[in-house]
Order: C-alpha cells, then sequence, then structure tokens
C-alpha cells in the first residue's frame, strides 16, 4: 500500500496553509497526488457579520458572492503555494454542500484524509469544528489531523505507535505503513493502568514486531503502567521520546472499549502537540 491520492481540506481558518503544506510535503515524500477539497460554504457556512455591506438588498446573492470570491482566494493562495515548491500531480475541487458529506465522499477515493484539529477559528460552526471525528467515523479512509498549533516541516522521523492489540490500532498501522518505511524510529506504547489486567496476550507485541519487520518497518515495543490519564501519559511518551507523528486506533464498538477509546480519542485530538494519525 502507498499514499497514492491524499486529500486535504481546505478553509477559511488561519491554519488551513499549514495542513495544505503539511499535505503538500507527504505528498511529494510518497509520490502522490493532492487534492485540496474546498467546500465553499454556500450550504453550510456561516457569513461573517461584517463580510456584507450594509444596505444590500439581496442578501442571498450578496452571501453567496462574498463565499464565492473568499473560496477562490483559498483556492488560488493553495495551488500558489504548491506551484512554488516545484513540480507535483495536484488539483483542487471546489464543492457546495455539507462539509462532512463532501470530505467524507471525495475521501473515501483517496488513501489518506488530512484535516485540521479543531480550534477557535472556526467557533462559529460546530460541525466544522468536530470535522475530524465525524469524517473518521464515515470515511472508511485513515484520517490524519494536523494540530493547531506549531510547524510540521519535515516529514516524521520519529514515530509513536499506540498499540493496545485492537481491530482499530492494527487497521491505523496497516494503513500507516508508508509512514512507517520512511521514519528512523518507531515504538509501540502500550499503556495499561494499575489495576487493569495484563493485556500482554491480547497485545502480541513481539507478533506485531515482527509483522513490521516483514513490511520493512523496523521498530521496537514498551508497555508501561502508568497511574495518569492514558492520553496524558501517551502525550507525555512522545513528547519524551522526541516523536513528530502519533499512530492510534480511533474510538472503538464494544461499550467498555468505547468508554475508554472515546476518552483517549478525544483527549488526543483535544490536546495533540504533533499530527495523529488515525483509523477507525
Amino acid at each position: 500500500m502507498n499514499f497514492k491520492t491524499i486529500l486535504v481540506h481546505l478553509d477559511h481558518s488561519v491554519r488551513s496553509p499549514v495542513r495544505a503544506a503539511v499535505a503538500a510535503r507527504w505528498a511529494r515524500a510518497h509520490g502522490s497526488h493532492l487534492t485540496g477539497l474546498l467546500p465553499t460554504g454556500l450550504s453550510d457556512g456561516v457569513i461573517p457579520a461584517d463580510a456584507i455591506a450594509t444596505g444590500m438588498t439581496d442578501y442571498i446573492a450578496e452571501s453567496a458572492d462574498y463565499l464565492r470570491r473568499r473560496s477562490e482566494a483559498i483556492a488560488r493562495e493553495f495551488r500558489e503555494a504548491v506551484a512554488g515548491t516545484g513540480p507535483m500531480s495536484y488539483e483542487v475541487r471546489m464543492v457546495d454542500g455539507d462539509t462532512v458529506d463532501a470530505v467524507v465522499r471525495h475521501g473515501r477515493v483517496s488513501d489518506l484524509v488530512v484535516l485540521g484539529q479543531s480550534d477557535d477559528s472556526n467557533k462559529e460552526d460546530t460541525i466544522v469544528r468536530a470535522l475530524a471525528e465525524h469524517v473518521l467515523m464515515d470515511v472508511g479512509r485513515p484520517v490524519m489531523v494536523v494540530p493547531s498549533a506549531g510547524a510540521f516541516d519535515e516529514i516524521p522521523k520519529g514515530v509513536v505507535v499506540a498499540w493496545d492489540g485492537s481491530r482499530e490500532a492494527a487497521l491505523a498501522v496497516q494503513a500507516a505503513l508508508p509512514a512507517l518505511r520512511r521514519a528512523a524510529r518507531v515504538t509501540l506504547v502500550s499503556l495499561r493502568h494499575p489495576h487493569d489486567k495484563d493485556n500482554s496476550q491480547r497485545l502480541l507485541a513481539s507478533d506485531m514486531l515482527q509483522y513490521l519487520l516483514r513490511h520493512g518497518v523496523q521498530a521496537r515495543a514498551e508497555s508501561q503502567v502508568t497511574e495518569i490519564d492514558i492520553a496524558q501519559a501517551l502525550l507525555s511518551r512522545i513528547a519524551d521520546l522526541g516523536a513528530d507523528l502519533l499512530v492510534m486506533g480511533g474510538y472503538g464498538h464494544s461499550r467498555l472499549r468505547e468508554r475508554v477509546l472515546d476518552g483517549v480519542t478525544r483527549q488526543v485530538l483535544a490536546q495533540m502537540s504533533v499530527p495523529v494519525l488515525m483509523a477507525h
């Protein structure tokens, strides 16, 4: 498997150019076609109160014109930024309609979907703010979420894989193989609380290391018992290892796993400091 097609969600937020740059860097490194998906907001966007001049008689037409011009400016900025880094296969798709639906539909014909972490620049739109969660659950493709702060100017060299032996974690590992092959350091991190049952039989960590080795990935595994929240412990370990990418499964299905995984997923998405590649 490789990332032959990478899709990145573009919008008017201040982090959209950063997200697009990360996606372009990955596309260039993996020889991918890059699609910039740009929902215009004509269906589900909110017009800023000061965007339309007072006294306009046809507010709907003026609003549509404003959104169209805003989208064209974003598309132009994306094209100029990508073209400025050298020859690469890319396109911009401007689409009307619901943002979540558009990202899911176009994401399903891609190998990797790049989204942004929720931040205050989209506080007027609760659906867009929760875009990563909605898309991850429905798209059927791996999703990489780029943090709302920080610069990520290099292809990840140090990767932490949150390994709990679950279906979602296995899917995430498989999806991340192209990135793992390019990494210099890959660490499988398994965490549990003191009162949790020893899950070494479920983890099969040594088997996963052999699986990765057969795919050209040299990795090591570590298992830790922690008193703090799993998400906090995971983020702390990422910082200790100097990792610049986290690979993890997102959400679960059984009620018990759902309570645990949902909490970890939401905490990581809220407090992430490095890009997170997830699968569900």
